[in-house]
């Protein structure tokens, strides 16, 4: 296997690239000076220097001034709202919701969607991170309400009532509800690409 074909298959590892688009990233970074390309290594590896995952949440966060910390300024700032917990797939889901400004709640990214068939589930999903996140923060905290917003497909549906199955227990153990977005996001919908009126309106439509 040569240079440009290990590239693609890096390339093809990316969400929602394919063999060709890949081969397209390839060709590109060829066509590139030399410093466009070394400024790109440059920043690829201090990705890993500058960004922490939040313990708390799993989110990536830029870690300011080089201070060394654990957690991100949403689950550190004491005004977030920690009635309720809204539980995600991925950083980019996050980010939409954060940007829209009609959620101001903590947050759990779960890592991922549950495969419609899957045998060994708990290896692709945070799901045992966040049964003891909830009762973790149950009482002192006060939490009320976990919102359960995933894409509306089959694959998202399917995540929903896993995650609600496997909740169950702690859930009515300290009377915590469990909600899904409601009427606002359409069929196939990918929650980062939702525009700020429509995630307001499947927030306000939850159920």
């Amino acid at each position: 296997m040569d240079i440009i074909e290990k590239l693609t298959e890096i390339f093809k590892e990316f969400p929602g690239i394919g063999e060709r688009q890949a081969k397209r990233f390839v060709y590109f970074l060829m066509s590139r000076t030399g410093a466009y390309n070394e400024n790109l290594s440059s920043l690829i590896l201090d990705l890993k220097k500058e960004v922490a995952q939040c313990k708390e949440c799993f989110r990536f966060f830029i870690i300011e001034n080089n201070k060394k910390t654990q957690i991100c300024e949403i689950c550190a700032n004491p005004h977030v709202d920690s009635s309720v917990l809204m539980v995600v797939e991925k950083d980019s889901d996050l980010e939409s919701m954060k940007k829209s400004k009609v959620y101001h709640g903590k947050y759990f990214i779960l890592g991922g969607l549950v495969p419609v068939v899957e045998k060994n589930t708990k290896s692709r999903v945070r799901i045992d991170e966040l049964k003891k996140k909830i009762s973790t923060e149950a009482r002192p905290q006060g939490l009320k309400e976990i919102i359960l917003a995933f894409s509306i497909s089959p694959q998202g549906e399917h995540t929903d009532q896993y995650a609600r199955e496997q909740l169950k227990d702690v859930t009515e153990k300290f009377n915590i509800k469990i909600s899904s977005l409601g009427k606002g996001l359409s069929t196939g919908t990918e929650l980062e690409y939702s525009d700020n009126d429509t995630l307001k309106n499947a927030l306000k439509n939850r159920q």
